[in-house]
């Protein structure tokens, strides 16, 4: 059985981790970390991890960015494996993270969607195929909810596609203005937001008299929780190092 600590517990995706979670024979939630203690939940939800003496074989992290110094530096001081799917981190996190992956694991991933991990697979094996000729935009559609624009899963597929050319693009977030005519070497990147939708990633390829579209759906947000889970059970026994979801898909 693998003993997890639940990080953002009361939000809407720590709610759907319970549940899937809970389904699965392998794993358990031993305790939980909030912006505030919560005694209505089966296991102890701690807003100060100082007080949390459970045993925990891994660390799923959906708080929000604002929490990552708490939950990370217990992680660190632990040496807790640690599964970070918060999104809007800054460069410093960002540091932080790849340091703190030299002394113990930590999974980061922009996505935690089987499916989009295998698109931006494909992406990159496909993407110098297209190099002349056409031109690359990602159009990406979040609830009216999310923070941070554009999301890191349109930055992950745009790093793909990168990564697949001779001649990187420069990423262009949005258009506007009198001048704003395409130059050949962008990479468009649009953030759309409104009612509920739970994800939606379009990467286009237009050429002269035709286009190519690559599309993923995220129906809801169990896709990414079971994700987490996957990843979690991933991570417990693995030494240290920085891992992702590429990983998986590749294991």
């Amino acid at each position: 059985m693998i003993n997890i600590l639940l990080s953002g517990v009361s939000g809407a995706m720590g709610t759907t981790l319970q549940q899937i979670i809970a389904a699965n024979p392998n794993t358990q939630v031993v305790a939980g970390f909030d912006h505030q203690e919560i005694t209505t939940l089966p296991f102890p939800v701690y807003s100060d991890l100082k007080n949390c003496n459970e045993i925990v074989d891994v660390i799923i992290d959906f708080s929000h960015f604002a929490a990552f110094p708490s939950i990370f530096g217990f992680a660190r001081s632990k040496k807790i494996p640690i599964v970070i799917a918060t999104t809007g981190l800054s460069d410093e996190n960002l540091m932080t993270i790849k340091e703190g992956a030299k002394e113990f694991p930590v999974f980061k991933t922009a996505n935690l969607s089987l499916g989009i991990n295998l698109i931006a697979k494909m992406l990159k094996e496909m993407v110098g195929k297209l190099e002349s000729g056409f031109d690359i935009e990602i159009i990406e559609k979040h609830h009216n909810k999310k923070l941070d624009a554009p999301s890191g899963t349109a930055l992950l597929l745009a790093d793909a596609i990168n990564d697949g050319l001779e001649t990187k693009k420069d990423y262009i977030y949005g258009r506007y203005g009198r001048d704003a005519k395409r130059s050949e070497n962008e990479l468009g990147i649009h953030a759309i937001r409104g009612g509920t939708i739970a994800g939606e990633h379009s990467v286009i390829f237009a050429g002269n008299d035709e286009i190519i579209e690559v599309n993923h759906m995220a129906l809801s947000k169990k896709v990414f929780a079971e994700g987490a889970v996957r990843a979690a059970q991933y991570l417990v026994g693995k030494e240290a190092g920085l891992y992702d979801m590429s990983m998986v898909v590749n294991d």
